[in-house]
Parts: C-alpha cells; sequence; structure tokens
C-alpha cells in the first residue's frame, strides 16, 4: 500500500519546491507540512488541494497502487 505523505514528499522534492513554499500554498505552518509527510492516510479534500498546488493527480497513484485498471473498471 502507498504511503500517500511519503508519495507528496517524494513529489515536493521532484518539483525542487521547498517546505516553506508548500506551507504557504496550503496556508499553513512548516510543522503541518512536515505532518502531512507522516501520514499513511489523508483527508479528501486535503488531498484534492495538494494535488492542484503540485500539479499531480495523487489520486491516480492511489488507485494505481490499488490494481485498478481502465480497461476493465474493476480493482
Amino acid at each position: 500500500m502507498i504511503h500517500i505523505g511519503n508519495r507528496i514528499e517524494e513529489e515536493l522534492r521532484r518539483q525542487e519546491r521547498t517546505v516553506a513554499w508548500f506551507a504557504r500554498k496550503l496556508y499553513c505552518n512548516r510543522q503541518n507540512v512536515y505532518d502531512i509527510f507522516k501520514r499513511e492516510s489523508i483527508d479528501t479534500a486535503l488531498l484534492r488541494r495538494i494535488s492542484t498546488i503540485l500539479g499531480h493527480d495523487f489520486f491516480k497513484d492511489l488507485s494505481t497502487d490499488m490494481g485498478y485498471t481502465e480497461a476493465t473498471n474493476k480493482i
């Protein structure tokens, strides 16, 4: 199972963005961002905001990890 906090952190680093930048975009402090990185699961509304900010579809990452295929529309 994907650890969503780690995946968010990886994407932030891949984009060479700082935690301070990300915190400003989320309207929170840096400690809250580090707390997000530790999460194995996350609220969908927050994940949607993060996906928009980083321009990355984390929902797709999760569905891929679950083995979802569009061809069969099944897990």
